[in-house]
């Protein structure tokens, strides 16, 4: 049962509030700040609704702020999300009070569609942070985690299938356009394997050419062929105990199908111009780009072999079908350069990241890996700017903020969303120009740490990304 606190004296806020929750919660009301603290003190609650009207009160010496009375909430408020309700003539204090750290406001008369969604977006971003919370559980490795956090639903997909079949010795394919990770997701498999004390051995079976990829597969005895003045040992044999990943796997040549059958049917095979059987004692993980099973049925790849490939088979979505991931896939690629090249550039213009949602990204994660060394080579200011990447890859600039206008909303909702993009906006571009630095960029705006730390929250800005 969900337990919801509302706290006004205004019986229509009452009835728009409690009607959104219907059957599906427990409904406290409180008539004054008071009685609202005392039953903060003994319940748990999800949601918080408090009047500003009702926090005003008289102290010694004065009247106490809402500021201040808002501090007694945040103590016992123990993880709720508090929305305030303003009277008209009080914007500017609810505007402070979600400066201060609350969820979001509403204005009397409150409107149930307003409720539903503030209630609806405050619970999918705490989704959103479980979900990126339960993707960095101990299962990974601290070096992997900033690969398996993903805002994607795609991603997180095939991430949790990678997590499933990890432990195992189950051959998998991996399938997915150029540039998307595929190689990275291979690694990650070896890593939380039982066979991650072994070696892990890559192939790129199209850049072999046809004549030789038995050799370096299996390798070869001496006298195998013109040239072969001595045995050499194939990747199979090399990556004993570990993990073999054979990357574009569908331009293996048909006589290196058979073999590769061969292995994972029996599990041996035999060096060019050998007898012996040899134990394939190896993990399995191959990749493609194209589509194995088409091929199959085509005849251009064998189907006994697909079959055995495809076991356990993880689609590894493109870029442009997560870019929920974009900023933070840069942030990463962009930490990598300041440690490889030490030049510390913070961040990214806000038309830079904007531009990177827009474009379509054919190359996948390795275009963006690319265009990002460029630009950051090229780049002579503190973060990385328009002016340093393709003129078709960063938004153009406009005289002004822009919001788009959704005239099936009302008033107060175009109104709330264009003011949170003004927000996020600006606290991108003073945390771009302070590096990323907290307490420089909170005296700088105006507030304090504390509320800068809950409206980055509350827009997923990460300072990472700027230092």
């Amino acid at each position: 049962m969900v337990n919801i606190l509302v706290v006004t004296a205004e019986a229509r806020a009452r009835q728009s509030i409690s009607g959104c929750f219907a059957g599906a919660c427990a409904l406290d009301i409180a008539a004054d700040k008071d009685a609202a603290l005392s039953l903060l003190k003994q319940k748990k609650y999800e949601f918080a609704f408090l009047d500003l009207a009702l926090l005003s009160t008289p102290v010694s010496g004065g009247e106490e702020s809402c500021e201040e009375s808002l501090d007694s909430f945040w103590e016992l408020s123990d993880g709720a999300e508090i929305v305030v309700l303003s009277p008209p003539d009080m914007v500017h204090e609810a505007v402070d009070a979600v400066r201060d750290g609350a969820n979001s406001y509403l204005i009397h008369p409150v409107d149930p569609a307003e409720v539903r969604y503030v209630v609806e977006s405050t619970r999918e971003s705490r989704h959103l942070g479980d979900d990126i919370e339960h993707m960095g559980d101990d299962f990974w490795l601290p070096q992997a985690r900033d690969y398996v956090t993903t805002h994607s639903p795609l991603m997180r997909r095939s991430l949790d299938l990678i997590r499933s079949v990890a432990r195992t010795n189950m051959t998998v394919l991996l399938s997915g356009e150029t540039g998307t990770g595929k190689g990275l997701l291979a690694k990650l498999l070896h890593q939380h394997s039982a066979q991650s004390a072994g070696p892990f051995v890559s192939v790129h079976c199209g850049a072999i050419p046809e004549n030789l990829i038995e050799s370096e597969l299996f390798g070869h005895e001496k006298g195998a062929f013109t040239g072969a003045s001595g045995r050499k040992l194939g990747k199979f044999e090399v990556a004993k105990g570990g993990t073999i990943f054979l990357d574009e796997v569908g331009t293996m040549a048909p006589d290196a199908q058979v073999k590769l059958l061969k292995v994972l049917q029996d599990k041996v095979f035999q060096r060019v111009g050998g007898a012996a059987d040899i134990e394939a004692d190896v993990r399995v993980v191959a990749a493609t780009n194209g589509d194995l099973l088409k091929m199959s049925e085509t005849g251009a790849f064998r189907s006994d072999l697909y079959y055995r490939l495809s076991v356990f088979p993880v689609e590894v979505p493109p870029l442009r079908d997560r870019r929920e991931d974009i900023e933070h896939l840069a942030g990463v690629i962009l930490a990598g350069f300041n440690a490889t090249y030490d030049k510390g550039i913070g961040g990214f213009h806000r038309l830079v990241l904007k531009g990177f949602m827009q474009y379509p990204w054919p190359g996948n994660i390795r275009e963006l890996a690319n265009v990002m060394e460029r630009a950051y080579i090229l780049e002579t200011s503190s973060v990385l700017t328009a002016q340093s990447f393709p003129p078709d890859m960063a938004a153009p600039e406009s005289s002004g903020a822009t919001v788009e206008v959704d005239v099936s909303s009302t008033l107060a909702e175009v109104r709330r969303r264009g003011i949170e993009e003004i927000e996020r906006m600006y606290l991108e571009e003073m945390l771009a120009r302070h590096r990323g630095r907290i307490d420089k960029t909170a005296e700088c705006a105006g507030i304090t740490p504390r509320q800068l730390h809950k409206l980055m929250t509350r827009y997923a800005i990460r300072k990472e990304s700027y230092k």
